[in-house]
């Protein structure tokens, strides 16, 4: 019988626990969102916000039409204005209609009583309703420009949170519209006016939206001149510092900084939420990250082409690092057919990631490769053989680019025109300026490092005080000691310990 009941307590407790936990519905996920929002506005505790902000994505997944009224009648009274403000921009439903007219018990707020952030709320979820379906597109439009006349209209901090979310709704409907290019002047404005209020977080939203529309259109001297003019907010979350990141990696990868740009995609890559919660980000981020490491000269490890959420997404980055036979690496050994099939095979995916330029420009690293493992291996290789080997067009691009490598330092040699080969020069050794300037180099960042965390490290305050204390009162003792002992009144044995 004990072992009996043993089951039914265990099966009892295993059914708990799988109907403790149910799913919320929609409309009692926004009332419970709305309930958090007026916390945090009669608190002043912006967290709160914060915490609704982050169930929005999973939210808008699952909005529909009657989600979305039905949470609206819930909210506000029958007789407000808001209430048919917002029900204007849903589709009228039959269903919710006969449902109003049954419910005779009234909504337990008032008008007076509902805050604006609640509203504003509402319609960001209406928002990004819109934006679902491409057919909708020109209301979201309108939505949003409404929605952000309203938001400085009200000038609230509370709102400040929200109102951030609004401004990449705004530049979402916008882009889906074609039409981005016409939101520029709004964003500039707010951007100003956000930099007064001293508010970071629609701050940092609005230099994000501004470097998109110009990255968008290929205007990188622009976007360039924007981030030489602005401070981003240090107090922007960790999503605004990712797309900020990976924005400054794509202007320096253009412009050739190609150091800069990996610094900053690889704070991008780590700042980023995680891969199944922004997988297209994600993507994003590494396709580049692979082309400036390839044009950095080194070569991405292959366990990130393994990676379950980039494996699909960098195979054409994948076959321009591998090329199509297993052992043959187009950018490793130089193989420049292998490269220029590979790179016409992808060009339309490299097209529409925007990195068909930045692939481009591997060619060079391929012919410095393909170069330098001739110069290993003749002593001496005429310039026909280097354009046949190589597949250049004439001698004369072979000569070209073979001189320009040895001017680079990519190899040691000489070019002898009037016979038409290249002698090379002895394989560097592992000694020499180059090598100890280099040791040199890592021994200073070390010491530096050193020191930099030994002036990081923190210290009770005066604690050396105590120590003080200490031997001031070890010195007294001992004084007082001295003089019993004079006196007669502590015996030596006594002072000493006793019998020990």
């Amino acid at each position: 019988m004990a072992d009996v009941e043993m089951k039914d307590a265990k099966s009892k407790s295993d059914a708990k626990d799988d109907i403790a936990t149910p799913p919320l519905s929609p409309v009692s996920e926004i009332k419970s969102n709305v309930t958090l929002i007026e916390r945090a506005v009669s608190t002043l505790e912006p967290r709160f916000t914060i915490r609704v902000l982050r169930s929005l994505t999973a939210l808008r997944k699952r909005l529909d039409d009657k989600a979305l009224c039905d949470a609206i009648s819930e909210i506000y009274p029958q007789d407000s204005q808001v209430r048919s403000s917002l029900l204007s921009w849903l589709p009228a439903s039959p269903t919710q209609d006969e449902s109003m007219e049954v419910d005779p018990s009234p909504s337990p707020k008032t008008p007076s009583e509902t805050v604006p952030e609640t509203e504003i709320y509402f319609r960001l979820l209406i928002l990004h309703h819109l934006l679902a379906s491409p057919s909708t597109y020109s209301e979201a439009i309108n939505l949003a420009n409404e929605t952000v006349q309203k938001i400085q209209s009200l000038n609230r901090r509370s709102l400040d949170p929200i109102a951030a979310r609004v401004w990449f709704a705004l530049e979402r409907a916008y882009e889906l519209g074609g039409e981005l290019s016409d939101a520029r002047h709004l964003f500039l404005a707010a951007q100003r006016t956000a930099s007064l209020r001293h508010d970071d977080e629609t701050q940092a939203s609005l230099i994000n939206r501004l470097l998109r529309s110009y990255l968008h259109y290929s205007l990188y001297d622009q976007a360039d001149k924007l981030i030489s003019k602005t401070n981003f907010p240090t107090s922007a979350p960790n999503s605004q510092y990712a797309r900020y990141h990976y924005y400054l990696g794509r202007i320096k990868a253009v412009q050739l900084d190609y150091t800069a740009a990996h610094t900053n995609l690889q704070q991008a890559i780590r700042r980023a939420p995680a891969p199944k919660l922004a997988p297209g980000f994600y993507q994003a981020v590494h396709k580049l990250f692979v082309v400036v490491e390839l044009l950095m000269g080194d070569i991405p490890e292959r366990s990130l082409f393994r990676h379950p959420v980039l494996e699909k997404a960098l195979r054409g980055y994948f076959d321009i690092v591998k090329g199509e036979l297993p052992v043959s690496y187009s950018v490793r050994t130089g193989s420049l057919s292998q490269f220029q099939t590979t790179l016409s095979a992808h060009a339309v995916s490299f097209e529409s990631d925007r990195t068909y330029s930045l692939v481009a420009r591997l060619r060079q690293n391929v012919i410095k490769t393909g170069i330098r493992r001739l110069s290993l291996s003749y002593s001496r290789i005429s310039l026909r053989d280097i354009c046949v080997k190589l597949h250049l067009d004439s001698e004369e691009d072979a000569e070209y680019i073979v001189g320009k490598a040895i001017r680079d330092g990519v190899i040691e040699g000489r070019i002898v025109h009037e016979k038409g080969w290249m002698e090379c020069g002895g394989q560097k050794t592992g000694y020499g300026p180059e090598v100890s300037e280099m040791f040199s180099r890592r021994i200073g960042y070390c010491l530096e490092l050193h020191n930099q965390s030994v002036k990081a490290m923190r210290y009770p305050l005066n604690a050396h005080r105590k120590d003080i204390v200490d031997a001031e009162g070890a010195r007294e003792r001992e004084k007082e000691l001295a003089k019993g002992i004079q006196k007669g009144e502590i015996d030596e044995e006594d002072a000493m310990g006793g019998d020990f």
